[in-house]
C-alpha cells in the first residue's frame, strides 16, 4: 500500500482443525476492504479474531498503532454488522441504535439525540419507534449498520451484510451501503461470498483460500487477472497455467496465442463467450484451434453454457440459437477456437 497511512495493521493466526488461518491484513483510513472466498476458507473467522470473538494462536492486531489483540472484545473501538443483524427484540429501533453509546457511558439524552442522527443518515428516521420485527429485511439492515456506526468505531466489520436479503431488495440495498461506507472514514473489512457484493462495495479484494491469501488487489484487477480456480470461477473466466514463449503460451499440449508477448510461467484467460463452436473444422484454421468432447450442456442465464474436454478443460457459451443450429449433444466430438485477441496473458 506504499506510503499510504494505514489505520489497521493485523496478522491474524488461528489453528484450525481443517487448517491454519495465517492472514496478512493491512487497511487505510477510509477504505473498504472485502474478504471473498470459498466456505470455511476462514474468512469469518478472520473477522471474528479482530473482533475478539474468536482467540488468535498468534499474530498481532494494531489500529491507529495501539495494540488490538491484548483487549477484550468489549473494549475494542469495533462497530459489528452480524449476517443476521441480531437486534434487540424487545428495543426500539432508537433504542437498538441508542444501546451502544449508552454501554459507553453516554447519558440516555446524548444517546438518544445520536441514534435518531443516525436514523435520518440512513432513512429510517420514521422507524424510530418501531420494533425489529416490524422491519422489512433492508430496514433491519440499516438498523444493524446505525447501531454498529453509533459507538464511533474506528474499524467496521461486516459479516455478510446482504446476505439475509431478497435478490430485489439486495440490488438496493447494495447501492445505499456502498454510499454510506464511502462516508466512513474509518477502517472497513467485509467479509462475502459474493463476487457482485464485493466488486460494488469495497475498494480492495483479499481472496482467502484454505486460510490462506491467494489473491488480493482493487475488483478490475482481480477480475481481470485471476490467480485461482476459484477467482475465475467467480469473475467467469476460463483461466490456465503455461509456459510463456513471446505471444505464444504452451497449456499441456496445447499452444495458445494471446494478445499480450511474455516469457515463462504464464496464466492465459478468457471469457466463455470468446469460444466459437463447430461441427467440422473451421476454414482458414483460426490459430487457437483444438478438437474437444462435450462434457455437458445447461442453462447459463440468457445463453448456454456447453462444458468442453480436450487438451483443456473449456467452458463456452454459445445462445440457444447456436445449440440448435450445431445440434450439440453431450459426448459429441467438436471443434473449438478462440480469438488470440480475447486471449490474455500474465505472469504467474
Amino acid at each position: 500500500m506504499g506510503e499510504r497511512a494505514v489505520t489497521l495493521d493485523a496478522r491474524l493466526v488461528v489453528t484450525r482443525p481443517a487448517f491454519t488461518l495465517d492472514l496478512g491484513l493491512r487497511v487505510a483510513p477510509g477504505e473498504v476492504v472485502a474478504l471473498l472466498g470459498p466456505n470455511g476458507a476462514g474468512k469469518t473467522t478472520a473477522l471474528r479474531a479482530l473482533a475478539g470473538l474468536t482467540a488468535m494462536s498468534g499474530g498481532h492486531i494494531t489500529l491507529r498503532g495501539r495494540p488490538l489483540h491484548t483487549l477484550p472484545a468489549e473494549s475494542r473501538p469495533i462497530g459489528m454488522v452480524f449476517q443476521d443483524y441480531l437486534l434487540f427484540p424487545h428495543l426500539t429501533v432508537l433504542d437498538n441504535v441508542a444501546f451502544g453509546p449508552r454501554c459507553q457511558g453516554v447519558s440516555r439524552a446524548e444517546s438518544r439525540r445520536a441514534a435518531a442522527e443516525l436514523l435520518e443518515r440512513v432513512g429510517l428516521a420514521d422507524r424510530a419507534g418501531a420494533r425489529p420485527r416490524q422491519l422489512s429485511g433492508g430496514q433491519a439492515q440499516r438498523v444493524a449498520l446505525a447501531r454498529a456506526l453509533a459507538v464511533r468505531p474506528e474499524l467496521l466489520l461486516l459479516d455478510e451484510p446482504l446476505a439475509a436479503l431478497d435478490a430485489h431488495t439486495r440490488l438496493e440495498i447494495r447501492s445505499r451501503l456502498r454510499r454510506h461506507l464511502a462516508d466512513f472514514d474509518g477502517a472497513t473489512v467485509l467479509v462475502t461470498h459474493d463476487p457482485l457484493d464485493a466488486m460494488v462495495l469495497a475498494d480492495r479484494l483479499v481472496v482467502i483460500e484454505r486460510g490462506a491469501v491467494v489473491q488480493q488487489g482493487p475488483p478490475a484487477e482481480v477480475a481481470r487477472r485471476p490467480r485461482t480456480d476459484y477467482v475465475a470461477r467467480l469473475v467467469g473466466l476460463n483461466l490456465y497455467r503455461g509456459v510463456a514463449d513471446g505471444a505464444r503460451v504452451k497449456v499441456g499440449e496445447l499452444m495458445l496465442h494471446t494478445s499480450e508477448h511474455l516469457e515463462g510461467a504464464a496464466f492465459v484467460a478468457f471469457p466463455p463467450a470468446a469460444v466459437a463452436l463447430y461441427r467440422t473444422r473451421p476454414d482458414g484454421s483460426p490459430r487457437n484451434l483444438w478438437e474437444a468432447r462435450i462434457d455437458g450442456i445447461e442453462r447459463h442465464g440468457d445463453n448456454v453454457r456447453v462444458h468442453l474436454d480436450g487438451p483443456v478443460a473449456v467452458f463456452a457459451d454459445i445462445t440457444p440459437a447456436a445449440l440448435a443450429d450445431l445440434d450439440l449433444t453431450p459426448g459429441q466430438r467438436i471443434w473449438a477456437s478462440v480469438k488470440a485477441t480475447e486471449t490474455h496473458a500474465y505472469p504467474a
